[in-house]
């Protein structure tokens, strides 16, 4: 019971997610109509359609994702048809010509726009748009089957997860309901209701065909419920210790990636007699980045004697769900073994991962045999693929006395030895040790100032910022960050709100750093950031000490997200 209850929750929660925001006036368009003829059925329509394409996705794997697409193409069209015809009602009925075959038509004329038939395929069409934004709790359903196999438990939880989703935009459609009818007695705007409606669906239309919806309002993460369904995931994963590794732990299925780069979509069964080794890492994420020098060197030392490596990019903040952002990252590192995006961590739970980065290692049976979380024991892991690749090969040899000598730079170069600063987020979420003597206001612009002085560990903003889950926003050019740290380096993730460049400037206690920048700033502390990545910005170079960092933005809309020590 607790499991179905917190599915419905995570079908709740997809009103608030951002790709959602823009489908929201379609379900609006007849909201001032009959909740039982107009309202039930949009609900009844979208919902079947969801579980629908679920149920596809969990029996079907990867095949589903052409057949979402053109769905989603049908629906477009559909709405875009719906929009128009809101807009200009003469035209509606020549628009809606080429719907007569497909048994219903939309929005001719104002008595038959509460059609049970066409409050039904509008349904249909708002599901093909709100299938994909279903999250990661969605993606731990879809596992769940996927691993299960088709069975009425499978089933029951994706019904009880569309039953929340469609609980959720039914009370938006209701509130709706209210809103407009007052609008209407109020003002006698019913026409002109209609054509804005009308007006805010086309632009929906294009938000979502332009793919806007997931790359525009992915940057507000104050609308994001990510967090959220990770602390609800975290209730109905546990993640596997080491000692349950055996080999009778079966690798899970391969299904549920956003999209596949360096390759095209893989399989379990494609696999089969090859060792894979199978990452999970984020492109921001530090620690991940001094993993990557040894993936690489392990995929070209035993690519040819049968290894497959895959990167599973599950994101830790929203701008890494952007594949513009991943294919520049992978670009960037070199990385040429295949990548899977794993946005809805769909992944990410099939394994009952909880780590960035952690590695799993799968013999030529399709059985996990070893499994890692955490930088380090690269030797230990280097020594169970050459055990691996010989059981596969039937004894083939595979040098065993050999292992590969790895030297990162600047990022993916190896931590020190030495005690350093915690990894510290910025965003109101994962918040600690801020030494601002004003207190957080979540989702508010602010001023903040900095205090005279730091205790080790400390930081501080300055200047005009909004503090949101996962980051803060300076609103005002010259607004700052202050960091008493200790460790060799220091990197700060940094973004921008309107992806234009923003100019910063860095000191060390107050001076110019000189020998001991990053790689993404100069010996006058000078940096521009570009795109939303993890910033190296010290490196020290000479005796290690506790230091006062201090980054002052030249520019607005800059974007911190989490400083990482080395």
């Amino acid at each position: 019971m607790l499991i179905f209850s917190l599915v419905y929750l995570g079908g709740l929660l997809t009103i608030f997610s951002p790709c959602v925001l823009p489908v929201l006036p379609f379900i609006f368009t007849r909201s001032d109509q009959s909740f039982r003829r107009n309202g039930l059925p949009i609900l009844l329509g979208m919902a079947a359609t969801f579980t629908l394409l679920a149920s596809f996705a969990a029996a079907g794997g990867a095949w589903l994702v052409e057949i979402n697409q053109y769905g989603r193409y049908a629906a477009l069209l559909l709405l875009l048809l719906l929009g128009v015809s809101l807009i200009v009602p003469a035209l509606s009925e020549r628009m809606m010509r080429p719907f007569v075959t497909l048994g219903g038509r939309l929005q001719q004329q104002a008595d038959k726009q509460s059609s049970l038939k066409g409050s039904l395929l509008l349904g249909v069409a708002v599901g093909f748009l709100w299938a994909p934004c279903a999250g990661p709790i969605l993606g731990l359903v879809l596992a769940g089957a996927a691993l299960n196999g088709a069975n009425l438990y499978s089933a029951l939880l994706l019904l009880v997860f569309a039953s929340g989703a469609a609980t959720s935009l039914g009370l938006a459609l209701l509130a709706g309901g209210k809103i407009l009818k007052v609008m209407k007695q109020g003002l006698g705007a019913e026409q002109w209701i209609r054509r804005g409606l009308g007006v805010a669906v086309v632009i929906g239309v294009l938000v979502i065909a332009l793919g806007w919806d997931t790359r525009f309002l992915s940057q507000f993460t104050f609308l994001s419920t990510t967090s959220t369904e990770q602390k609800l995931i975290s209730k109905l994963t546990t993640k596997p210790k080491a000692s349950d590794v055996t080999e009778t732990t079966t690798m899970p299925a391969l299904t549920g990636a956003t999209r596949w780069l360096n390759s095209p979509p893989l399989s379990r069964e494609m696999l089969r007699g090859k060792v894979v080794l199978v990452d999970f890492w984020t492109y921001s994420c530090i620690n991940c980045l001094r993993t990557i020098p040894y993936l690489k060197a392990w995929n070209e030392k035993y690519r040819d004697k049968g290894l497959v490596i895959i990167g599973v990019h599950s994101p830790e903040f929203a701008f890494e769900k952007d594949q513009n952002n991943v294919e520049q990252a992978i670009h960037d590192l070199g990385i040429t073994y295949p990548v899977a995006m794993d946005n809805q961590f769909a992944l990410w739970n099939a394994f009952k991962n909880d780590s960035w980065p952690a590695h799993y290692l799968i013999d030529g049976q399709g059985r996990i045999r070893h499994q890692h979380f955490g930088e380090g024991a690269y030797q230990e892991t280097e020594q169970m693929i050459q055990i691996l690749l010989k059981e596969a090969n039937h004894g083939e040899q595979v040098k065993s006395d050999t292992f590969v000598q790895v030297e990162g730079s600047g990022a993916t170069a190896a931590a020190t030895e030495m005690e350093r600063s915690p990894e510290t987020y910025i965003g109101y979420a994962r918040q600690q040790n801020f030494a601002s003597p004003e207190a957080i206001k979540q989702n508010v612009e602010i001023q903040y100032t900095s205090p005279g002085v730091l205790n080790p560990d400390q930081w501080a903003l300055n200047g005009k910022w909004l503090v949101s889950e996962e980051k803060a926003s300076l609103k005002a050019a010259g607004g700052a960050i202050s960091f008493r740290f200790q460790g060799r380096d220091l990197h700060l993730v940094l973004g921008t709100g309107n992806h234009k460049p923003v100019r910063f400037k860095v000191t060390l206690d107050g001076v110019a750093p000189g020998a001991d920048h990053g790689t993404d700033i100069d010996a006058q502390g000078n940096g521009v950031i570009h795109e939303q990545r993890l910033y190296q910005l010290i490196r020290q170079s000479s005796k290690i000490t506790i230091h006062t960092f201090r980054i002052q933005f030249l520019d607005a809309e800059a974007e911190a997200f989490a400083f990482t020590f080395g």
